[in-house]
Parts: structure tokens; sequence; C-alpha cells
């Protein structure tokens, strides 16, 4: 019994060990001396740790970011996962690897090469992809950040169809984005936003399981009406945080 209860309490404090290093790790990384002032402005709203956390990131993970953009969240988990883990990123690289991995300290960041695949539908204001491949197998975990409502259905099936088969099993995606009302038709003003019940339903689809959700961006006072952009929303949009796992 008393060997048990050792055991366990061991358990419990490594667990714990683990929680903390993953605090400190990230914490350094926002604090870090390089990071834009206009990346460190967006912490409060973006709530990086808390996400990051609730998705259950390791420093010793192999993970996958889609569309970075700027590299607002590359700054953040490259660092981390220097050491013991790897970051890659995919789809929509050009402005972090021009902007960030020139920098030193993003040497060990992997871009994947996806033949550039990606283009706008102007007519439409929405993204599109052609088939393709990541190339890797076996993540541990895949994030993306308001970018799912930039596609159209077929797009985001072959992207999340690409993401299931470069996850190991177990392996986490977790996904945040600007939430559009349950079924609403598509108009001006919520076309950067999606029904997190349409997202839900498209990964399970696929094989997905739904792990968890967050209300870390829930916002009462986004009405849920307006284009994220707007200056009434701007900044504070409702977003939901979703997290699945493959089976």
């Amino acid at each position: 019994m008393k060997l048990t209860l050792a055991l366990l309490l061991l358990t419990v404090a490594c667990g714990a060990l683990a929680a903390g290093e993953i605090d400190a790790k990230v914490e350094a990384a926002l604090a870090a001396a390089d990071r834009p002032q206009a990346d460190r402005d967006r912490d409060r709203n973006r709530r990086p740790l808390e996400t990051l956390k609730f998705f259950g990131l390791e420093d010793d993970m192999r993970v996958l970011e889609l569309l970075p953009g700027g590299g607002w969240y590359t700054r953040v988990l490259a660092p981390v996962l220097a050491d013991d883990g790897k970051l890659y990123i995919a789809l929509g690289t050009g402005r972090t690897a021009e902007r960030v991995l020139t920098q030193p300290g993003f040497e060990k960041v992997e871009v994947l090469d996806t033949s550039e695949n990606l283009r706008r539908n102007d007519e439409k204001r929405i993204y599109e992809v052609d088939d393709f491949e990541f190339g890797v197998r076996d993540l541990d975990m895949v994030v993306t950040f308001r970018n799912v409502h930039n596609f159209d259905e077929a797009s985001r099936a072959r992207i999340n169809a690409q993401v299931f088969k470069a996850l190991k099993s177990g392996g986490l995606y977790g996904v945040v984005d600007h939430t559009r009302r349950h079924m609403e038709p598509a108009n001006y003003e919520n076309r950067r936003r999606i029904d997190p019940v349409l997202v839900i339903k498209e990964l399970l689809d696929l094989g997905f399981e739904f792990v968890d959700y967050s209300d870390l961006h829930y916002r009462a006072d986004d009405e849920l009406e307006y284009e994220v952009g707007r200056r009434s929303v701007s900044g504070n949009t409702d977003r939901f945080t979703l997290l699945f796992r493959k089976p």
C-alpha cells in the first residue's frame, strides 16, 4: 500500500514538474528580447500559455503549425521545442520563412514543401488548395490559429485529411477560429468566421475523436454579426478553441 501511494505521488509530482517546465519555456519565449512589441501587445487577447497548455503541448513533441501567417505563434513554439522537440510549418509559410526563420534561434524550424498549392479565389474571397501531402508522419500535434474559416469545404477536407494522415495514433489537433452563428448562411460580414459545429462534424467525419472544448477565447460582447476586422470587434472576437485526437 505504501509503495503504491509513493508511486502515485511520484507520478503526480512528475506531471506537475513537466507542466511547470512548459510554463517556464512558453513564458521565456514570450519574454524574449527580440520579440516584436506588436506581438507582445496581443498576448493578453491570445492567451498563448493557456491555449498551448489546453492543447497538451509538451517540449519534446513533433509539432506542425499550419498557415503560420506572420509567425506570431511560430515565435512562441520554436523556442519551446528547440531542444527536445521539433517544429514544422506548412501552407502559406512565405512571410514566416522570410521574416522569422532567417533570425537567430529559429534555424531548427522546418518548412514543409507542399508545392505552394495554396491560392486565393478572388471571386469567392476564399482560399483553395489542390491535393497535396505534408510529407511527414507520426506527428504528436498539429495546431492552427484562425485559419479554418479561410477555406472552402473541399479545401478544408483536403487539409484535415492530410493532418489525420500526418499524426500518429493518439496525436492531437488543436484548432482556434472566429465563431459564426450555427447554420447562419454566408454573408459579407461573417465571411471570416466559421460555425464550430461544422468544424467538429467535418473532423469527426474524417475519423478524429473530439477531445475537449475551451472557453478561453469566449467573448460575450461579440454579437457574431460583424466582420472580424471591424473596429467594434477587432481584437475582441469570440473564438472557439477545440481539441481533437487521432484514434
